[in-house]
């Protein structure tokens, strides 16, 4: 084999290697009789799905996603679509925290689109999210719930490692959440935040901070009382370590931590989930053994 072809053979393995991922995910529950199925599974790329699991009976129907490569590069684009029938019960999460790494110069993306039908349920409930020193990202989350629907949904964003002392210096991150109640748009938000830019320290930024959190809940208005002590309890829990809110306005229930530790807010998540998920989805709150591993 002469030179030219060896370097042509090096030159398209290293244009392979480097190539970003384009993974789509695409999941399809449905009620049997009372017992919520996966009935559709269809995966390109490295996003998988593992077995359904039951661990609080037959009428919830629990899936973990797996992203295989373990972190998300600069380039890379995750899609996920996930249909929930009538009165199906869904909860999905994730096994560990997702990791968006430096951009070298290519945006990665991820696109989350949930169709959730006439009285069914669906818990979005992924592990943290953390976003490497000049990683450069774009989240897209779009909600579509019909007739008597319930959704929670939560995200806890880290900005930098603090654990090995790294700040969000440099980069971008770009959010846009829609939530559309039988076609009515009942929830818009979206952000975009530079690394080192003056949001990072604003009072109407981040403030300083490198972890802030938000649980979003779709439903049966919860009464004040409710409100008042998950209030409480998070101040007891917090003891002064960052700031914490709850707001409802109507069937939507805001749940916000700002502060600088990641445990905390899952603590203070998972918190207003066991407090709120009663009262909007109709169950109790069953611990997600998955977040402790």
């Amino acid at each position: 084999m002469n030179s030219d072809v060896m370097q042509a053979l090096h030159f398209n393995a290293n244009a392979s290697a480097n190539a970003p991922w384009q993974a789509h995910l695409r999941l399809g529950f449905s009620d049997d009789c009372g017992t919520t199925r996966l009935v559709e599974r269809l995966h390109t790329g490295p996003l998988r799905v593992q077995k359904a699991l039951y661990p609080e009976g037959k009428q919830n129907c629990h899936a973990i996603i797996v992203h295989p490569p373990g972190g998300v590069v600069g380039g890379d684009e995750l899609n996920i679509d996930v249909q929930v029938g009538t009165g199906a019960h869904v909860v999905i999460t994730t096994p560990g925290a997702a990791k968006w790494y430096k951009a070298n110069g290519r945006i990665s993306k991820q696109t989350v689109a949930i169709q959730v039908d006439a009285y069914a349920s669906m818990e979005w409930l992924p592990q943290e999210t953390i976003f490497f020193d000049a990683a450069h990202v774009q989240l897209t989350h779009a909600i579509s719930l019909e007739k008597e629907a319930r959704y929670i949904a939560c995200d806890i964003l880290c900005f930098g490692r603090g654990a090995s002392g790294e700040r969000f210096n440099t980069g971008k991150i770009t959010q846009r959440t829609t939530i559309r109640s039988e076609g009515k748009l009942i929830w818009f938000e979206q952000g975009a935040l530079a690394g080192g830019s003056a949001a990072m320290s604003s009072h109407l930024g981040l403030n300083g901070n490198t972890v802030c959190a938000t649980l979003i809940a779709v439903g049966k208005a919860v009464p004040a009382s409710i409100i008042d002590a998950l209030r409480q309890e998070a101040s007891v829990v917090m003891d002064g370590a960052g700031s914490f809110g709850v707001t409802q306005v109507k069937s939507v229930i805001v749940v916000r931590y700002l502060g600088n530790a990641s445990e905390m807010a899952r603590k203070l998540m998972l918190l207003a989930w066991r407090f709120l998920r009663p009262k909007v989805i109709g169950h109790e709150a069953v611990e997600l053994r998955i977040w402790n591993t």
